[in-house]
């Protein structure tokens, strides 16, 4: 049996196992997903432990996506791009690091969403981790812009493509919303428990224009609810969750799973929490 794992802090909420798991046994593989709580200052040893039990790949979750990458053998170029790491495949004994979030975001969205962006003028709200990887990946899609506003404008600087994008401040996003096709939030602002969170004003949204919510817990966001009110497309993080998942598998197995199916599992275990 092969082992996949997942090292994280805290990892006791994480849905993967329960999603690889079913879609071991759905495709039936002869393997099993962990998560193993590893605290920061045991990371070292943690994937150095992985590499010798033989492990075949591994997730990397907060807060270990950036520092992981000193303990890989070989990083993929979006990953490089990106700063950060959450998917890891053991080939031939060497780590080599990948970043599936970005991808997965994106290919959530086209799909659900059933559009293109080709042309599409977007907003990423904040600028962390997961709006780096969503960024970069935007960006191959012949978008007209990826525009990015931040609390601290500084930080959106570091990674733009300046010929492509602005940053602006929240206050100045949240004047400029009626510019945009597509908003984003990639920052945890509205997720349980603090659930009457709001990352951005959405008072000059336009009708019409798909809000989409990188957090799944809880589903509909305070933020999702009312774009919705005001006509707006939604779409929760549950998407993005799946694929990059999904991503993922298809690189340790070169099987590309079910993602109906992982939704329902998600959705299902979802469905029994309190949010």
């Amino acid at each position: 049996m092969k082992l996949f794992a997942l090292i994280g802090c805290p990892v006791h909420h994480s849905l993967s196992p329960l999603m690889h798991n079913d879609a071991f046994q759905s495709l039936r593989i002869d393997a099993h997903y962990h998560a193993f709580h590893v605290e920061p200052h045991l990371l070292k040893e943690a994937v150095q432990g992985l590499k010798a039990l033989q492990c075949a790949g591994f997730n990397v979750t907060i807060p270990h996506k950036t520092a992981v990458m000193a303990y890989m053998d070989e990083l993929d170029e979006t990953a490089k791009q990106m700063g950060a790491v959450n998917t890891v495949v053991n080939e031939n004994g060497k780590w080599i690091g990948y970043n599936t979030d970005g991808e997965g975001f994106v290919r959530a969205l086209c799909e659900q969403m059933n559009i293109e962006l080709s042309g599409a003028r977007i907003l990423l709200v904040g600028a962390g981790g997961a709006a780096r990887g969503i960024y970069f990946t935007l960006l191959k899609h012949r978008v007209s812009a990826v525009d990015v506003c931040n609390r601290t404008a500084g930080k959106a600087e570091t990674f733009i493509a300046k010929q492509t994008s602005s940053v602006y401040s929240l206050e100045e996003a949240e004047e400029r919303l009626g510019e945009y096709d597509i908003i984003i939030n990639t920052t945890s602002v509205g997720m349980y428990p603090h659930v009457d969170a709001m990352p951005i004003s959405l008072q000059t949204l336009k009708k019409g224009t798909i809000v989409s919510d990188i957090i799944y817990n809880p589903l509909m966001t305070k933020w999702l609810q009312e774009a919705k009110e005001k006509g707006a497309r939604v779409q929760n993080g549950v998407g993005m969750f799946v694929y990059q998942g999904a991503l993922a598998f298809e690189k340790w197995t070169g099987i590309f799973p079910d993602t109906k199916r992982m939704e329902q599992v998600v959705m299902q275990q979802l469905g029994g929490k309190t949010c």
